[in-house]
């Protein structure tokens, strides 16, 4: 990347994760070679330096490159449960130190967007950004009505590198897709959320309506867009308070906090789904913010996913625990959940659904349980759901939304596990007896 600018080229940006794949391959033989004439102590430090290294490099490529290869490694961020301490790390700052535009590039990017410069239409305007993202970087300004705002920007030539990075991506799992592995329709889904992301009108529109269904919530904050600030690239809204989940921790709060905010975040991803039906689906750590009163605040609201009638229906499902109905209330939710490759037949199907019934039983145990209490340290609900999710790919099942539902549970059990929440979470459930509604199409 030239000065925040993400090369266009699908060949140019193949051929540098190519590079960095021998890169990495020549780092990884070298590694292997030293290690022949080392001791078992010289061995446990080279290899921690080698795991910094390499997965310093990674980082600083997916930095580069921008897009949805960064996108992935901001997914990457939240697997510390699976993944190396060091690489974690650095995928983590991707949420946090990615190299912005260059002053000059962004300010020629706003007037590119708005037909003037950002102080023409501000009291002030910070031309170096204080985040930057996959798809954009956002600035401190103040109105002219002096209102302290966030303006997000978005990157040169962003539509252009996404279709050319799933160009990559499709070329790189033909086989998978011919195989019926990884459906093409789950990476036209895909494709498609990531592109509406460059929408800025699209995303604005999400925020008003996330305000107003999530006032309910009085601990929640959204922010307010200011429409005469804003268009299709760049994105004015109020400034929230809060700090990523890592400083939060870093605070040292005490376990009635961090019980109280496992509670809070737990109710709002409930409250969505049942209530609002639809959901914030990109829980990375830049977008959730904490404060010490267990106050949340959501920014980025480019990856919303809006139920479809059968997700709406699948959820009432779950919430009545149908399964335990009979085999045809069984069944009906074999198909909600997988559409017509789920056979009430398929041993892989039935084998799947049982799993996910598992999961929910974990999260929420039945009466029969004498459970009242769940603690989010447990590290089963992440192996069950990666298994789930595995499980589905391999069995051909994924529906096109499932990815947006996995990434955003698998986000929320992440934070609960950091948390080390532990609540009632029964409770919560009962509080959700109506299925989703208030659907924006």
């Amino acid at each position: 990347m030239v000065n925040g600018q993400t090369p266009g080229s699908a060949i140019g940006r193949g051929l540098r994760l190519g590079a960095l794949g021998f890169r990495l391959t020549g780092s990884y033989l070298g590694y292997q070679l030293q290690n022949l004439f080392l001791g078992p102590e010289a061995r446990a430090e080279k290899r921690r330096a080698f795991r910094r290294k390499t997965s310093r490099q990674f980082r600083q490529e997916l930095e580069s490159l921008k897009g949805p290869l960064m996108k992935m490694g901001q997914v990457l961020s939240m697997q510390d449960h699976i993944l190396s301490a060091e690489l974690v790390e650095e995928m983590t700052n991707l949420q946090m130190q990615a190299p912005a535009m260059h002053p000059t590039l962004a300010r020629a990017q706003f007037k590119a967007a708005c037909g003037k410069y950002p102080e023409e239409m501000f009291g002030e305007f910070e031309p170096e950004a204080f985040a930057a993202a996959s798809l954009g970087q956002v600035h401190r300004a103040v109105t002219k009505r002096s209102e302290p705002v966030v303006v997000k920007i978005q990157y040169p030539a962003m539509r252009t590198a996404i279709k050319n990075d799933f160009a990559l991506v499709r070329s790189a799992t033909l086989g998978g897709r011919l195989t019926g592995h990884i459906p093409k329709a789950v990476l036209d889904e895909v494709e498609q959320g990531i592109l509406k992301e460059t929408d800025y009108l699209n995303e604005a529109r999400n925020i008003d309506f996330f305000r107003e269904k999530l006032s309910a919530l009085n601990y929640v904050r959204v922010p307010k867009v200011f429409w005469d600030l804003t268009t299709e690239r760049v994105l004015t809204m109020s400034r929230l308070e809060g700090v990523p989940l890592g400083p939060f921790l870093a605070r040292k709060p005490t376990a009635p906090l961090r019980n109280l905010l496992g509670r809070r975040l737990l109710e709002l991803f409930l409250f969505q789904i049942h209530q609002v039906g639809a959901f914030h689906a990109d829980p990375h750590p830049g977008n959730y913010l904490f404060t010490n009163d267990a106050s949340i605040s959501l920014v980025d609201f480019g990856c919303v996913k809006v139920f479809t009638p059968e997700f709406a229906e699948l959820v009432h499902c779950f919430l009545e625990r149908a399964w335990t109905k009979g085999e045809a209330d069984y069944e009906r939710m074999m198909r909600l959940l997988w559409g017509p490759g789920g056979s009430p037949r398929s041993a892989e199907a039935r084998g799947i659904l049982d799993a996910e019934i598992e999961l929910l039983n974990l999260v929420f145990p039945p009466p029969e349980s004498g459970r009242r209490l769940v603690a989010f340290n447990d590290r089963r609900f992440f192996d069950l759901g990666l298994r789930i999710r595995k499980d589905c790919l391999l069995a051909k099942l994924a529906r096109p939304e499932f990815p947006f539902y996995a990434r955003a549970e698998l986000g929320l059990y992440n934070y609960l596990r950091q948390l080390g929440a532990k609540f009632d979470t029964v409770a919560l459930l009962r509080a959700q007896r109506q299925p989703a509604r208030g659907v924006r199409e």
